[in-house]
């Protein structure tokens, strides 16, 4: 018989992820077991964020055969983010993407002339990228 709380704890990279992106709109409905499988069931608000997501998944085991996911996507590929009092852009890149060194990426597709220099308030599309 399957064992919940190990099950849990082997998936947490994944139940935190979910978790972390609550604030952009990720869902975090059910963490159980269905049969001898964690059961993880909720939705994320955009392509970039379910492909974070699955980075999380896939880093945990590749096969994940112990793992069965309900994860939709209630968006579009695009993730708005509207920026806060002490957000940059690397530190946006970091959590969107796992990698801060690709801020200037985000820099082009919002056309941002100035990479270290966004108006509190700015309202930024992040792209799916590669």
């Amino acid at each position: 018989m399957a064992n919940l709380e190990a099950l849990k704890q082997k998936y947490a990279p994944v139940i935190e992820s979910l978790q972390r992106f609550v604030p952009y709109g990720a869902t975090l409905e059910a963490v159980d077991l269905a049969g001898e499988q964690l059961h993880i069931k909720g939705s994320v608000p955009s392509k970039v964020v379910l492909e974070r997501v699955w980075d999380h998944i896939k880093k945990v085991d590749p096969t994940y055969s112990d793992l069965k996911h309900e994860i939709g996507t209630s968006g579009g590929d695009t993730q708005p983010v509207t920026i806060k009092s002490g957000d940059t852009l690397s530190a946006i890149s970091l959590l969107f993407y796992g990698n801060a060194n690709k801020y200037p990426q985000i820099a082009k597709a919002n056309n941002l002339a100035d990479p270290n220099n966004v108006p509190i308030g700015t309202t930024l599309q992040l792209p799916v990228l590669n």
